[in-house]
């Protein structure tokens, strides 16, 4: 099926503009499809051809200017518009379509915990076509008037207020201009929570099997949102857009969230039904800051075309971060970003499907699709805050504010967000985004010092091409703890900066830390002494944001062979049971489990690196039995379940309902410790229906799934792999049973079992990628890829198959193949 190029959607954009899109949607004609009709009014600039786009079961008719158009003429999923006249026009298309199981389009899912049926839409990049007929661009703003008619019982959401007008049709309100990827229905019998602030109507949807764990955490829900929306109206002239904002958790969503105007639609994963600590709260927070921003920037000021996505993610990423910092409780939001968001940027920017934040060639949607990625987000959010500490947070701001009256309810680029910006500055911004927003791959700041006759000079080497604007930490030892630091002073500095060193009196600091605060985008290596007093007294950095710095680079050293696995896990073991910080605990234990335990290191030390694990979670556990550190507890326990060798002690807390001196197991828990008994061979089937019976919610189907496919049983594992990779239609898993069976399936404890599995991953998955589409694939290329599958045949082979793949997969593969390269180089290092 063709994509839209961009010179497509230019030659579009010359030829029409598009006014009003009236959209009638009958959700009540059966399970599998669903009624969309349609009338486009629009005006063509001069006489010419164009096209609309849809993916319907059956187009029933088209008419154009009240002239009925051949609905064979259909290819694929354009239909042509030919011998357009200057002037007005009305296209009006009745079509079914199709309900999607994968996220995209119109997703349909039946609750299995009371039979309850819920519809929502997913139309980001191309997916409106599954819903409705459109000029399908972002650059083609229209008003949107939409009419659902909805089984009894279900109340119908969108992005303006709507109207129950009576035998189940509901009214939503005309909106202002939106890009066609930004309309949003979710229809149900959804539980609400409704309020009002500042005159506006908000509210909160989910399930109503979710209902009581949405009721918990309303008044925290609502506290955030409440809280960003305010601080937004301090920072942004132009006030919110729209005339409501409601927030609903659905299930089975591909991202974290989608920016749909006024309906901000949430994977419902948000409504914790069981224990999660601070930092997963603080996550769904930014997540909500996130989308708010997105309000603003994406759409009421929306990108021309999808080269410049970062505008809208970057822009939003950043201000979700700061914001939530400064308006909520959560003050340290930058600590997680350091430890678990940029590194993905980071990641993401060494590999080779490597692009500039702003990339100057994006030819068409599916290119377009393969850059939401870490550098979409987090590298372009490392540069927005980096261009703040370069610029000042007044004229950024000044400069934002400008570019929200220029282009409001339009489109805009990277060029008139530059504008924007350099004419609240006398800063050559063009410059600096030419160098931080054309270019590609991490710098990296070396320090080196000299000590000479009572003094020593610092040096900062530059291994890239970008200035930095940074803090440079100077700390001494602390006078009554041998491992503790103290700060001496902290230098803000330009790299590269005059005479290329800095001269100081009296004797070095112990420990020297370029870019503390972690200010801007780059990789560090640390002078040899500072690197030693940083493995002893790691954790006796005084602040928090400081150590993320020392924990990344270490990451960093381990990802690029400086620094032996075992080296990392012996760190870790001396000083993680010190930490504070709970997104520190959390992402530097998930890196030195699912990276160095079970990737860089090889099988055969693989036991001793997790008895390590196991023993670091142990003294936390025994560190929190007072209680007073339940998330410290609640993530030692976790890690404790998954590098667990030996079933008897899970075993026994599963049996028993509790881990001895708390937590009670919650459902998470209960199936966390099943997935890892299946691993390990200690349960039957039996035991998984068993407790599926006891839990046969969405997520209880979804860890039933995980166990059944982690079972060391061939037979189990032949089906699991048939379920995933059938070729027939009617057996599809849906997109979050597709990943839950992915998850389960590959064990690094089972490599003998699983290796005839590993060519048959290439062929199958490119075939199934070209079946079901970009957001399969991409499950497919995440989490059905044989990750621990270290060696260099699956190395040839993937490489022999790449080529063949979809672009979504082709692209996953591509930086699956990079990890597994990276992998290779670090066990032979």
């Amino acid at each position: 099926m063709p994509v839209l190029t961009r010179s497509e959607a230019q030659t579009r954009a010359q030829l029409i503009d598009v006014e009003r899109y009236t959209v009638d949607l009958d959700l009540t004609v059966g399970d599998d499809t669903f009624d969309s009709r349609t009338a486009i009014r629009f005006t063509a600039h001069t006489a010419g051809d164009t096209f609309v786009e849809l993916k319907p079961a059956t187009l029933r008719s088209a008419t154009l200017d009240g002239q009925p158009l051949d609905p064979a003429a259909l290819t694929d999923n354009r239909l042509p518009l030919t011998g357009l006249t200057e002037g007005a026009h009305e296209l009006r298309i009745d079509t079914s379509m199709r309900y999607s199981h994968t996220g995209e389009g119109m997703h349909r899912f039946t609750d299995p915990t009371d039979g309850e049926t819920y519809t929502y839409t997913q139309l980001f990049m191309e997916d409106v076509q599954r819903v409705f007929a459109a000029f399908d661009q972002p650059d083609l703003k229209a008003t949107f008037d939409l009419t659902v008619t909805a089984p009894e019982g279900w109340t119908v959401l969108a992005n303006g207020t709507t109207e129950h007008v009576g035998e189940g049709r509901w009214q939503a309100a005309t909106t202002p201009l939106l890009s066609t990827y930004l309309v949003a229905v979710a229809a149900g019998p959804w539980h609400s929570i409704r309020t009002e602030h500042r005159g506006l109507p908000f509210g909160l949807h989910c399930r109503r099997s979710l209902a009581p764990h949405l009721d918990a955490d309303a008044d925290e829900i609502l506290d955030v949102t409440r809280a960003c929306f305010d601080r937004y109206h301090e920072k942004f002239e132009e006030p919110y857009p729209f005339d409501s904002y409601d927030q609903a958790f659905v299930p089975e969503f591909n991202a974290g969230a989608m920016e749909n105007p006024g309906l901000v639609t949430f994977r419902d994963e948000f409504v914790y039904r069981s224990a999660v600590t601070d930092t997963e709260r603080q996550t769904r927070a930014m997540v909500i800051a996130h989308e708010m921003a997105h309000m603003w920037f994406g759409d009421l000021v929306t990108l021309k075309w999808w080269d410049d996505i970062w505008l809208n993610e970057s822009f939003a990423e950043y201000m979700g971060y700061q914001t939530l910092t400064e308006a909520t409780r959560f003050t340290d939001t930058w600590i997680d970003f350091g430890v678990a968001r940029k590194t993905w940027g980071y990641d993401a920017d060494q590999r080779p499907s490597t692009h500039p934040v702003a990339p100057e060639s994006v030819p068409d949607t599916a290119s377009a699709l393969l850059n939401f990625d870490g550098i979409s987000y987090a590298k372009g959010a490392s540069a927005l805050r980096q261009l703040v500490t370069w610029l000042g947070e007044k004229d950024f701001l000044a400069g934002i504010n400008t570019h929200f009256k220029r282009h409001k309810f339009g489109n805009a680029t990277l060029a008139d967000f530059i504008e924007s910006l350099a004419s609240g500055t006398e800063r050559d911004v063009h410059a600096w985004a030419d160098t931080w927003l054309r270019t590609t791959g991490v710098d990296t700041l070396t320090t080196s010092v000299t000590e000479n006759d009572g003094a020593w000079s610092l040096a900062v080497d530059r291994q890239g091409s970008r200035p930095h604007r940074i803090a440079i930490g100077l700390y001494d030892h602390a006078p009554a703890d041998a491992r503790g630091f103290v700060l001496r002073e902290r230098l803000d500095v330009e790299v590269p900066f005059a005479g290329g060193e800095l001269t100081f009196g009296g004797r070095r600091p112990a420990l020297i830390v370029p870019n503390d605060q972690d200010l801007t985008y780059t990789k560090v290596r640390l002078d040899t002494a500072s690197e030693e007093a940083a493995l002893r007294g790691l954790s006796g950095i005084p602040d928090a944001l400081t150590r993320t710095i020392v924990w990344t680079t270490l990451r960093d050293m381990v990802r690029d062979g400086a620094l032996a696995p075992a080296s990392y896990l012996e760190t870790v073991a001396a000083h993680l049971p010190e930490e504070s910080d709970l997104a520190l605990v959390q992402g530097v234990l998930a890196f030195a489990h699912t990276q160095v335990a079970d990737r860089y290191t090889d099988p055969a030390e693989r036991p001793e690196a997790l008895g390590l694990i196991t023993t670091l979670c142990e003294d936390l556990v025994r560190r929190t039995e007072d209680g007073s550190h339940p998330g410290l507890r609640l993530t030692a326990v976790r890690h404790l379940i998954d590098a667990a060798r030996h079933a008897d002690v899970i075993r026994d807390w599963y049996d028993s309902g509790a881990v001895p001196g708390g937590p009670e197991l919650d459902p998470e828990l209960r199936w966390r410790i099943l997935g890892r008994l299946s691993v390990l061979g200690a349960v039957d089937e039996a035991v998984i229906e068993a407790e599926l019976a006891h839990d046969p919610s969405a997520s209880g189907q979804e860890g039933a799934a995980r166990c059944r496919a982690a079972l060391p049983d061939p037979q189990t594992k032949a089906e699991a792999w048939s379920a995933m990779f059938t070729t027939n239609p009617s057996d599809d898993l849906s997109n979050y049973l597709f990943i839950a069976t992915a998850q389960g399936f590959w064990q690094p404890e089972q490599a003998d079992l699983l290796r005839g599995y590993v060519p048959r991953y290439f062929t199958d998955a490119t075939a199934l990628a070209a079946r079901r589409g970009p957001a399969i694939a991409e499950a497919a290329g995440r989490h059905a890829f044989p990750v621990y599958a270290i060696d260099p045949d699956t190395l040839r082979v993937g490489e022999q198959h790449a080529a063949d793949a979809t672009p979504a997969l082709r692209r996953k593969l591509s930086d699956q193949l990079d990890d597994l390269r990276r992998a290779l180089k670090v066990r032979g290092a």
